[in-house]
């Protein structure tokens, strides 16, 4: 039994004399296996802290101060690396190794390997530069080599990509500096989709204008601000080539948001039975007098009209049945307001009865038409002001709700919310419909450049603004000094000339 425990202390004796045996020197600092082993232990220690910490503050602090989450994602990866940093410089000290003597040994290794781990360190200091610029973060949506997807981490070597397709794609930072690269994301989110259309020749470009501004203002994810655009690029092989530009801010749902205004450009352009051509081709004949031949032969046994084969015997009869069935066309009734085009409505409006086509194709990008049902209330007392409106078929009454009374019936070609939106007011009256009713609606931000185009038009706002203040007023509804507060400058000094306000 002794021999046995003797040979236990021997066996640990000599075990503990090869741990603690020194290998090589670092300055003054003797290292052994033991000692290594304490130093790789007390570094992984250091970056799980840093991991640690740098998580918390990310959760705890950075989320409470309201930042985004590609800056918390930036902020806390450099936190992590710098504690981990400082965390292995304090356990190489505190294992007596003296850092001064390493600068050598640094320079010496370094040489190595730059030479041998040179795409290593080129992809370091990428990632250091994408964490400190940060043009490129967590969560933006970018696109690299055809390749789109959104930012899910950046680390010292890669960065990880999630596709479209919920693919994740590792790539080297390295990339990130050497490559063109689309952010979406970056600064403003806002980006224009262009989607081109053709018809057919012969088609009125104006509504084929009209169609697609309705089909883009149906999809929900399309901004009103910038409004929708129809560029006319040129006269194809077959077709009228137009494009639809429409602005978006969720880039990464770009080929949803597309495939929508497809459809409803489709449905748009059935409607309104625009035809949207086949490609054409010509074909040459090279020897048309055989076919001439052929066909004069054959004419004397058949006869061919209207694109149907008659033999000659029941020539006379498919004609007498064909003149029998001819009868007089209905008459249709008139079109309801309904079924007018734009451009239509618009020439019944005083304003606009002396527009060119191509001045009607313009109007038409700065406001869209709305059906209201009869009893539906347009705009509310009370309510911020954020478009104006021109009665292009029917009427409406405007209310007061606060003295509770009548204040007056519009009609076709009149126009009412100017009030609110050259006054920065909110609105003075409610505005309900009385039958059904078409109007012509123009945001805020297009108003300015109607005006612009439209100076007519411009004046007559001007002489209404000026009546209806003095109604107002009458009525308590508006304050006097509440025409300090106008947003559109020029329309407020066209006010100013004209009325001394």
């Amino acid at each position: 039994m002794n021999w046995i425990v003797s040979g236990a202390d021997r066996f640990f004796e000599r075990l503990y004399a090869v741990l603690t045996t020194p290998l090589f020197y670092l300055g003054d600092a003797h290292l052994s296996i033991s000692a290594i082993f304490k130093l790789i232990l007390f570094a992984l220690l250091a970056f799980i802290i840093s991991r640690i910490v740098s998580e918390g503050i990310k959760r705890s602090l950075l989320v409470r101060m309201g930042l985004d989450r590609g800056s918390r994602e930036a902020i806390s990866t450099i936190i992590s690396y710098i504690l981990a940093t400082v965390g292995c410089i304090v356990v190489m000290q505190a294992a007596g190794i003296n850092l001064t003597s390493l600068t050598v040994l640094a320079g010496v290794v370094g040489i190595g390997f730059g030479f041998g781990l040179q795409n290593l360190a080129s992809n370091f200091i990428s990632g250091i530069t994408l964490l400190f610029e940060q043009q490129i973060r967590v969560g933006d949506f970018i696109e690299i080599d055809n390749l789109l997807g959104t930012v899910e981490n950046i680390s010292i070597r890669s960065t990880i990509i999630k596709t479209i397709d919920g693919l994740f794609v590792i790539i080297p930072n390295i990339r990130f500096v050497e490559t063109n690269i689309i952010n979406w994301s970056y600064r403003d989110p806002k980006s224009r989709l262009r989607i081109p259309v053709g018809v057919a020749y012969g088609t009125d470009p104006t509504i084929v204008t009209e169609a697609l501004l309705v089909a883009a203002r149906m999809e929900p994810n399309v901004l009103s601000h910038p409004s929708p655009k129809v560029w006319f690029r040129g006269f194809g092989d077959n077709a009228l080539n137009f494009e639809l530009l429409v602005w978006i801010d969720q880039a990464q749902e770009s080929d949803a948001i597309k495939s929508a205004v497809n459809f409803s450009i489709d449905y748009e352009l059935r409607h309104r039975g625009i035809e949207i051509p086949f490609p054409q081709r010509d074909l040459w004949l090279r020897n048309p007098q055989e076919l001439t031949k052929l066909l004069h032969q054959h004419s004397k046994d058949t006869d061919i009209s209207n694109g149907k084969v008659f033999p000659q015997n029941a020539k006379h009869s498919a004609e007498s049945k064909s003149n029998n069935s001819i009868s007089e066309p209905k008459k249709s009734g008139p079109k309801s307001p309904n079924n007018w085009t734009l451009r239509d409505l618009l020439r019944r409006v005083a304003y606009f009865e002396q527009c060119t086509d191509l001045e009607l194709r313009q109007l038409i990008e700065y406001g869209y038409r709305q059906l209201f049902p009869a009893g539906q209330i347009i705009c509310k007392e009370n309510d911020p002001g954020d478009s104006f409106y021109i009665i292009l078929s029917g009427a409406v009454e405007v209310l007061s709700q606060k003295a509770d009374r009548y204040i007056a019936t519009l009609h076709e070609g009149e126009f009412f919310g100017e009030i609110s939106l050259l006054l920065g007011a909110p609105r003075t009256a409610t505005v309900r419909t009385m039958e059904d009713s078409i109007i012509f609606v123009v945001e805020h931000h297009d108003l300015q450049k109607l005006l612009v185009e439209q100076p007519n038009l411009a004046d007559q706002i001007a002489q209404k603004l000026s009546e209806r203040q003095q109604a107002l007023r009458d009525l308590g509804l508006l304050d006097g000094d509440s025409l300090e507060q106008t947003p559109f400058l020029k329309i407020r000094k066209r006010i100013q000339v004209l009325f001394g306000i």
